[in-house]
């Protein structure tokens, strides 16, 4: 194979530039026009050309010089409605915004790995498809993609994500299931509104609420077999402080591993939602929407992806991960269109995703675009 790793140093600081870029210029999901311009203009001046799907998704092919399959790899492009907090000379320039999840990093790795592989093109099978994917922090933008046509054509398809939890310049890999599905709700509790002193006139929107949360938050967080979580991120009622709220909204996720428990967590929650409410005399409005399906890897296409990083970095440098996480992420939908698998690429540090502080360093870019760029070869020429 070839030492991409090595290639990838050479060019660590065309890689750093994009990812400081990146990070100084973050945009929040669907209005990311200005990271598309450079995205397009990057593929574009690799003679790879670029096409835009949903104002905001790049899509770009590169051809090898030998007829053969065709890989996709996938980065996410959108960042968080968080105010930066780590004092980096590139430090967000849109306030109110960051790229505190690491998609930054995963645009440059993908960039980073277009260049490796556009250098050797004439040596390559097939072909490779690069996406470039909007509002993965938001309602999602993979699906929307593929019913764009982002992957007609494209025999698997490939991604990764930036882990705090792995020391930097190792890679994690999960056969099965990885990450969970998720299901939103948005629950309106209507009461009636009273005097707080003569709370017997009056139905307590909040009250009935608060009830309902805690039954919710009381849910064990494990089914037979499977992980679950349910979160409630926001609670709002009442505009008087000596008055019953008649309206209390809340809103959160649940997350579940697999069907047997997404179904039971479903009918969980509204079974609480029935238990509750006729004790106060209240009513609600229960939206519930199914959300991103979860990250299940195809078992051959993990073992690719385990044998290309081993060859690249060394078997101390590859870690089975043992346990899926609760965290969500819509590259599921790719999973359930094309075989494929979702890796991790360690970053190391004590700061969690999402956190204000959350700053990887550059390196993490490099390693991603040498692996992205051995596992689509080793794809490709079948090894």
């Amino acid at each position: 194979m070839i030492d991409y790793i090595k290639q990838a140093q050479a060019i660590a600081p065309q890689i750093a530039a994009l990812r400081r870029d990146f990070h100084r210029h973050p945009e929040l999901g669907n209005r990311e026009f200005r990271t598309a311009e450079r995205v397009e203009a990057c593929l574009n001046g690799l003679g790879i050309p670029a096409r835009r799907l949903l104002d905001t998704a790049v899509v770009a092919r590169l051809e090898g010089g030998r007829p053969g399959p065709v890989a996709a790899l996938r980065s996410d492009i959108d960042a968080l409605p968080l105010t930066e907090a780590t004092g980096a000379a590139f430090a967000s320039e849109n306030p109110g915004v960051m790229h505190a999840c690491g998609h930054d990093v995963h645009l440059a790795a993908a960039l980073g790995a277009a260049r490796l592989l556009a250098d050797r093109r004439e040596e390559l099978p097939g072909a490779v498809v690069f996406l470039f994917q909007p509002d993965e922090e938001g309602r999602g933008g993979a699906e929307r993609m593929i019913a764009a046509g982002a992957l007609e054509g494209v025999d698997a398809v490939f991604g990764a994500h930036v882990s705090p939890d792995l020391p930097a310049g190792r890679v994690g890999v999960r056969y099965g299931k990885f990450y969970a599905a998720s299901d939103t709700f948005r629950v309106v509790v209507h009461g009636r509104s009273a005097h707080g002193a003569e709370r017997e006139k009056g139905v307590d929107a909040l009250g009935a609420a608060a009830d309902l949360v805690t039954r919710l938050l009381a849910i064990p967080r494990s089914l037979p077999g499977e992980r679950v979580v349910l979160s409630v991120g926001t609670l709002r009622a009442g505009t008087a402080e000596n008055a019953l709220a008649e309206v209390a909204e809340f809103a959160g996720i649940i997350r579940s591993l697999g069907p047997d428990a997404r179904r039971e967590m479903r009918r969980r929650f509204n079974r609480a939602v029935e238990e509750a409410l006729p004790a106060w005399g209240a009513t609600a409005e229960v939206h519930l929407r199914e959300s991103y399906p979860g990250v299940v890897n195809d078992d051959a296409m993990t073992a690719l992806v385990e044998r290309a990083a081993r060859g690249l970095l060394g078997d101390e440098n590859v870690r089975i991960i043992g346990e899926p996480t609760m965290t969500t992420e819509d590259f599921g939908y790719f999973l359930q269109a094309r075989p494929g698998s979702y890796y991790h690429i360690g970053v190391g540090g004590a700061l969690p995703l999402h956190s204000t502080a959350f700053l990887p360093d550059d390196s993490a870019a490099v390693t991603a675009a040498a692996v992205h760029a051995a596992v689509l070869e080793t794809f490709l020429s079948g090894k």
